[in-house]
């Protein structure tokens, strides 16, 4: 008699394996993933190179005499510096992204907003800067229609962000050093123009413009976008390292785009810095530079709505929404729609930096400069304390703009920043005792526990 035995089991086949975004964009940065100083500082430095902060540095120098208008610049730069270096140490800090740590500071519900913000404002920038290579590149080569060449600027622009940190490290390696490069050329073929250091602090402005709006004219040209700082920051091994290359980053690379571009404006009399470019017979040279300006410029900005759109939509790869933003972007800089869009997306920037003052005011005196270790998922619905002050800011900024009073951009982030704890600590106050939590969220499981007081603890040397 035989007996058979039962065929071997087949194993089960394993299952798929989940596609993996290297870039985090729905948790903390783990530490084996932290970038060195460097590789952060080039990035940063390739997203604060923005070709519009010339312009706007050309138009403030033909207001003032030179030595006035340093003054001025030295005066925004550090406005702006402080206010970028402590999102960039808070996002150091956490290892989140700035809409994540949006959620921390504004809800699970209400931080969406965060992400529609600045998802949709990076979006509508993608657009007019894909525009402005293709007309530029259009009036270079002599073409008429220039929609083709926004549809392969476009798409090429967006294969860096695709790629990620890495890519957009890269392709800073190759923009910053180009476009310094040129920028001082310029500079010195418009010191000879203006005679001289001596014949630059001669001149004398037209006062069409009071010291209060230049001002708020060279803050207000990145403080929306370097509300998102965090989104590169994150990477950095110690909100140390955040702050000081930030700060650097912007004392160094803001103020020499605006000094450039008032130098030329002065010596040539034209604010555009690609206008003067081509009126100086350097169109060929002036596309090729500025092609890899505005490539720095929109990997940036696809990178940071791909981020917005994964914490949006709650999934884990931010490549589908870099997708999506790209053909919206696209399609609006072809159909001619983003040209309208300017002073929109400016009248909406005022939203976006008293958010920026609840995530500083909130990281440096309620979490107390630390990582709250709080569970993503478990975060409550809204955060009312932080809510209000954002709502609060948000109204400062708004009066300013009706009104005319101050500056939209620095009083809507100082009311926030101040009512931020003020908030934190009235709802403390007035919470029953036998339900006295986190300010931020409920506490965090232990493994998220473990993983903040870890990166506490690396970080605690930059105390």
């Amino acid at each position: 008699m035989t007996t058979t035995s039962a065929p071997p089991a087949t194993p089960a086949a394993p299952p798929a394996a989940e596609r993996v975004d290297k870039d985090y964009p729905l948790s903390r940065v783990p530490a084996h993933s932290r970038q060195g100083w460097f590789g952060v500082l080039v990035v940063v430095g390739g997203f604060v190179f923005f070709t519009p902060t010339m312009v706007t540095g050309g138009q403030v120098a033909g207001a003032f005499g030179f030595g006035t208008f340093l003054l001025l610049c030295a005066v925004a730069t550090a406005v702006l510096g402080l206010y970028i270096s402590t999102l960039g140490a808070a996002s150091a800090r956490t290892g989140l992204s700035t809409v994540l740590i949006s959620r921390l500071t504004l809800g699970r519900v209400g931080g969406k907003w965060a992400s529609i913000v600045l998802g949709g404002t990076q979006i509508g920038w993608y657009g007019i800067t894909v525009g402005i290579f293709a007309n530029l590149l259009a009036s270079a080569l002599g073409w008429s229609e220039s929609w083709p060449l926004a549809i392969f600027g476009g798409l090429l622009m967006a294969t860096t962000a695709y790629w990620g940190f890495k890519g957009i490290e890269v392709l800073s390696w190759v923009s910053v050093p180009l476009m310094f490069a040129l920028c001082i050329w310029i500079t010195a073929l418009s010191l000879d123009e203006a005679g001289g250091i001596g014949g630059l602090f001669a001149t004398s402005g037209d006062s069409s413009i009071t010291p209060g709006m230049a001002i708020t004219m060279m803050i207000g040209t990145f403080i929306s976008g370097g509300t998102q700082i965090g989104n590169w920051t994150r990477f950095a091994r110690s909100a140390r390292t955040a702050f000081l290359v930030c700060l650097g980053a912007l004392l160094v690379v803001e103020t020499a785009m605006l000094v450039f571009g008032g130098i030329g404006a002065i010596a040539f009399d034209e604010a555009d810095f690609t206008t003067l470019l081509f009126t100086m017979g350097l169109a060929g040279l002036g596309v090729f530079m500025l092609t890899f300006n505005l490539w720095t410029t929109n990997d940036n900005a696809a990178y940071a709505f791909g981020v917005a759109g994964s914490e949006l939509f709650g999934k884990a790869d931010k490549r589908p929404f870099i997708i999506g933003g790209v053909i919206i972007g696209v399609a609006l800089a072809v159909s001619g729609l983003a040209d309208s869009m300017t002073m929109f997306l400016v009248t909406l920037g005022t939203v976006i930096p008293p958010l920026g003052g609840v995530i500083i005011g909130t990281f440096l005196f309620v979490w107390r400069r630390r990582d709250p270790g709080t569970d993503l998922d478990n975060v409550p619905a809204f955060i009312w304390p932080g809510i209000i002050a954002y709502l609060l800011g948000t109204a400062a900024a708004a009066f300013g703009s009706v009104t005319g009073i101050g500056s939209p951009a620095i009083q809507g982030v100082l009311v926030a920043v101040i009512a931020a704890p003020i908030c934190h600590w009235v709802a403390r106050s007035t919470r029953p005792a036998a339900v006295a939590a986190s300010p931020a969220a409920p506490a965090p499981d232990a493994a998220q526990h473990a993983n903040a007081q870890h990166t506490n603890a690396q970080n605690g040397a930059g105390e």
